[in-house]
């Protein structure tokens, strides 16, 4: 698709030619493109990141999303393109490697199990142990649990106890501790998948202001809404996937809520069929 038929008075999107490479980006997809079969979920996506940003993510249901930010943590590959991370060739192979890089993802269901307490969803996976003789682990629940203070301290997040279950939370307690899980494996870019969705409107400001303190920190983040108030609080700029393309990304205060959503769906603004 050309960039060029998307420009109009007031609404200026970015070129999507192949990105450069360019020091403050963190985050270069290049060309990606994914089938399923007949289906054509991706086609030649350029999408950047910088260092420090948080980029919006939008468009309608099997736009591409999901299959975009799969790629980037290596739960898909590509059959097309190419990925570039703090300005290097980066091979994400399997989720492993995404991590490694400091790419932390967290899914809209949060992942966590809900009969176990903050701190154990907290280190789930990678918890650490006082003794270990093969047969018999010992793990070292007061270190763990000086830890999620720390982490949760840091965010500003507060859970009266810590040995709580999961699900004996709120929504937007869950979601915090899953933001906490993410923020202790240091890394440098953080992809939310509708971390706002059925949350209430108190619940919603305190995971936005999250977002916020996460920028604060030099993190990079990746916020995939159908929200749009919400994207436009806590984005710098937005980016328009539409049936697996890439319409644009736009600089957040020179767009409208109306703008984005004639681009969701019509591909251009004016409402026109983009060529």
């Amino acid at each position: 698709m050309d960039s060029d038929v998307l420009q109009s008075p007031g609404l200026q999107t970015e070129p999507q030619n192949p990105p450069s490479g360019g020091s403050d980006l963190i985050v270069e997809m290049v060309g990606i493109s994914k089938s399923f079969g007949g289906l054509q979920a991706l086609r030649d996506v350029n999408l950047t990141v910088r260092r420090s940003e948080v980029l919006g993510l939008v468009g309608d249901n099997a736009a591409g999303k999901s299959t975009l930010m799969k790629i980037l943590t290596g739960a898909y590959h590509a059959d097309q393109g190419s990925i570039r991370f703090d300005g290097a060739p980066a091979q994400i192979q399997r989720p492993h490697d995404s991590r490694r890089l400091g790419i932390e993802m967290i899914y809209q269901d949060l992942g966590m199990c809900g009969k176990r307490s903050v701190v154990a969803n907290l280190f789930l996976g990678r918890e650490r142990s006082r003794l270990s003789l093969g047969f018999l682990t010992i793990l070292d629940w007061p270190a763990m649990r000086r830890d999620a203070r720390r982490i949760l301290s840091n965010l500003h997040i507060d859970i009266e106890s810590l040995d709580r279950p999961i699900e004996k939370l709120s929504g937007g307690q869950r979601q915090a501790v899953a933001i906490g899980r993410a923020v202790s494996f240091d890394p440098k870019v953080v992809i939310m998948d509708e971390p706002t969705a059925s949350l209430a409107l108190k619940e919603v400001e305190a995971v936005l202001d999250l977002v916020r303190k996460l920028k604060a920190n030099g993190i990079s983040v990746i916020f995939i809404s159908h929200r749009l108030q919400d994207v436009f609080s806590v984005a710098d700029r937005i980016a328009v996937l539409r049936s697996g393309e890439l319409v644009g990304a736009y600089p957040t205060a020179a767009v409208t809520p109306d703008e984005i959503v004639r681009l969701m769906f019509l591909g251009r603004p004016g409402g026109e069929e983009a060529a």
